[in-house]
């Protein structure tokens, strides 16, 4: 379900409120915790955090004209998502995630490569999203993208 929202909140508002109070809190904690040079923007009908061009003007190698995207957030017909890269290409850093995530919630993680899905709105560990957000700078994203990229 991607949105045709043109802005960030356009994008919150058009959710009912259950879904926009979580969402909301989400992006509370991520504007707080994530690293200095992350950009919040509208990317892929969802909210998106991303490297932008001034800070890795290669972009994202699927559409070099995009910014290097990050993290994503979406409401979804069952669930939230939040959509981690770095997860995805960072196996300690996942291997953290799975390690800390029972520790802040009752919930089993529902969780894909680098999706993690909250079906519960109850339930969203706020803090440890916080903790996720902060583990990666703008650079250390490029680096872990650069290295990837190469190995395929």
């Amino acid at each position: 379900m991607q949105s045709k929202a043109a802005t960030v909140e356009a994008y919150v508002a058009e959710l009912p409120e259950e879904r926009r109070e979580a969402i909301t809190a989400i992006r509370k904690v991520l504007l707080k915790h994530l690293p200095k040079g992350f950009e919040e923007v509208m990317a892929y009908g969802m909210i998106g955090y991303v490297v932008p061009h001034a800070l890795y003007p290669a972009g994202y190698h699927c559409n070099p004209k995009a910014p290097l995207p990050f993290m994503n957030i979406a409401s979804q017909k069952n669930f939230i998502a939040l959509h981690h890269l770095g997860i995805y290409g960072s196996k300690d850093l996942l291997d953290w995630f799975t390690a800390e995530y029972p520790k802040h919630c009752k919930t089993k993680l529902d969780m894909g490569k680098g999706c993690i899905r909250f079906k519960k709105m109850n339930d969203i560990p706020y803090d440890l999203i916080g903790e996720l957000a902060a583990k990666i700078t703008p650079q250390r994203w490029i680096e872990i993208y650069e290295e990837n990229l190469m190995k395929r």
